[in-house]
């Protein structure tokens, strides 16, 4: 009898560590875009949180640097947040919430 079980538990862990790797490997294809002043800096990450791109509007280059640091920063922490927000919604989907109390960088 506990054979059984040990076995059954063991089969599900890995395919528990097989949806993991498969939500991992998605990660790098969601993108999560941000803004800050009204669209003047707006970013992409991916799932991965790895910076994708970077857009400065022309206008916000004649501001002055401090403010176009401040925005890009803005949309840049924006931006993160998100992805590891949803990163995390779909790993704790795949978990059942098991890992909902990790914070696991890219994950």
């Amino acid at each position: 009898m506990f054979k059984g079980n040990m076995s059954k538990l063991l089969k599900q862990a890995q395919e528990m560590q097989q949806q993991i790797e498969d939500v991992q490997g998605e990660l790098s294809d969601m993108i999560v875009e941000a803004e800050s002043g009204g669209g003047m800096v707006t970013v992409k990450v991916n799932g991965k949180q790895e910076v994708l791109e970077v857009n400065i509007d022309p206008e916000a280059m004649a501001e002055d640097s401090e403010m176009l640091e401040d925005l890009i920063i803005s949309a840049l922490n924006k931006a993160l947040s998100q992805a590891q927000s949803d990163s995390q919604e779909k790993m704790n989907s795949v978990t059942g919430g098991m890992m909902s109390g990790l914070k696991i960088p890219g994950m």
